[in-house]
C-alpha cells in the first residue's frame, strides 16, 4: 500500500506544482489587461478554475499523503525530511499569497505589477528544485 500512496503523492505534487507555476504566469498577463475588459474577465475565470479545480485539491492531497509517507516511511526522522517539510510549508504560504492575489483580481483590486508576478513565478520553481534534491539525494 505504501508504494501506491507514494505514487499518488507524486501525482498530487506534479499537479500542485503545475498549477503553482502556471497561476503566477496568468497573473502577469492579467495585470497587463485593462480592468473590465473581456480579457480581464477571462483571466478571472481561468485563475478561479485553476485554483479551485486543480491547485487547492492537489495541495491538500499532497499534504495528506506526504504526512502519511513521512510518518510510516520515516517516522518523521531525518534532517532532509525536516528541511523538506519546512520548504513545503513555505510553498504552502506562497499558495496562500496566490489565493490572496486571485481574490484581489476577482474584485478588480490588484495593486501589483506584471514584474512582481514574474518574480513570484520563480519562487515555486526554486522551492521545487531544492525539495526534489532533498528527496532524491537526502544530503543530511
Amino acid at each position: 500500500m505504501y508504494e501506491w500512496i507514494k505514487a499518488f503523492h507524486v501525482v498530487a505534487v506534479i499537479s500542485w506544482m503545475a498549477g503553482m507555476l502556471y497561476l503566477p504566469r496568468l497573473m502577469v498577463y492579467h495585470a497587463e489587461a485593462q480592468i473590465g475588459s473581456i480579457q480581464s474577465e477571462t483571466f478571472k475565470i481561468m485563475e478561479r478554475r485553476l485554483l479551485k479545480g486543480i491547485i487547492n485539491p492537489a495541495m491538500i492531497l499532497t499534504w495528506v499523503l506526504g504526512l502519511y509517507l513521512s510518518w510510516y516511511g520515516f517516522a518523521f526522522k531525518g534532517g532532509w525530511l525536516h528541511a523538506k517539510l519546512l520548504l513545503v510549508l513555505i510553498l504552502s504560504g506562497i499558495h496562500g499569497v496566490l489565493v490572496k492575489h486571485v481574490r484581489a483580481f476577482a474584485q478588480d483590486k490588484n495593486q501589483k505589477s506584471p514584474r512582481y508576478f514574474r518574480i513570484l513565478n520563480e519562487v515555486p520553481a526554486v522551492l521545487m528544485l531544492v525539495i526534489v534534491i532533498l528527496v532524491i539525494v537526502k544530503p543530511f
